[in-house]
């Protein structure tokens, strides 16, 4: 009988039933290495590219808590230019579609639910959660504070930010030197200033209740320089998602 180990992060908190409860199919995404090693006779080890394994038996997987469990989306599978990539080089998504909850959580008195509703589709954070594979997909069980925002439409310009985070249009970068030097695109001084096009709820405090965010939408700020996650808008712009405490100024 093989025994599989799994290297990594352990396995989020979730409950598994035989069934009762949906089961989810078709999720897809590329997971941490695990070793498989044989019990039956001694062998060399085999190193397998896959998330946790959930064996057959079971029907439904169910988040706990503030947890939420998210379809994951398509590994890139070519460049650009029409290049195709191998396995080991195709992009990690870091969006998909959710299709479980957990029950929430209790601050202080008062009882919070999850936010997200079933079927949004989210943005989470680039390293976040636990991938599990289950009834042959992939899927990602992640706390309700590690998604970034909720996706409206294709472009991430109409992205809704959670919580305490605030959506930014980043300003373009210089294309001269002060003495008129053209430069490329690698050599360009990345920018920290941007003006806000979204915000979030605000976080939670201690009494479960919303604080408003220090900022709003239209206000030009400026950032800390490598905070957030950044995305590149249907029309080539560049935009970055981050939380209020790594916007370190309001310009006027």
């Amino acid at each position: 009988m093989s025994s599989v180990q799994l290297s990594g992060a352990g396995v989020a908190a979730v409950a598994f039933t035989k069934n009762g409860a949906s089961s989810f199919d078709g999720l897809r995404l590329a997971p941490p290495s695990v070793r498989v090693c044989s019990s039956r006779r001694p062998s060399r080890s085999l190193v397998v590219k896959a998330a946790t394994v959930v064996t057959p038996k079971y029907t439904s997987l169910k988040p706990l808590g503030d947890r939420v469990l998210v379809k994951l989306g398509a590994a890139e599978e070519k460049t650009v230019g029409g290049i195709l990539l191998p396995s080991t080089a195709q992009s990690k998504p870091q969006g998909g579609e959710v299709v479980a909850v957990g029950e929430g959580r209790t601050i202080g008195d008062k009882k919070v639910e999850v936010s997200l509703q079933i079927g949004a589709e989210v943005v989470y954070s680039k390293y976040a959660g636990t991938e599990v594979q289950f009834n042959d997909t992939k899927h990602l069980i992640l706390k309700e504070d590690d998604i970034i925002g909720v996706l409206e439409t294709d472009d991430v310009k109409d992205m809704k930010p959670l919580n305490d985070r605030v959506l930014i249009k980043v300003a373009e970068a210089e294309d001269k030197t002060a003495g008129g030097l053209i430069l490329t695109e690698t050599t360009k001084e990345k920018p920290s200033i941007g003006t806000v096009v979204a915000v979030g709820p605000g976080p939670l405090d201690d009494e479960g209740k919303r604080q408003p965010l220090s900022v709003s939408a239209g206000s030009t700020v400026m950032y800390s320089k490598y905070a957030g996650s950044e995305f590149k808008g249907a029309d080539g712009t560049n935009y970055i998602v981050l939380r209020v405490s790594d916007v370190m100024a309001v310009l006027s």
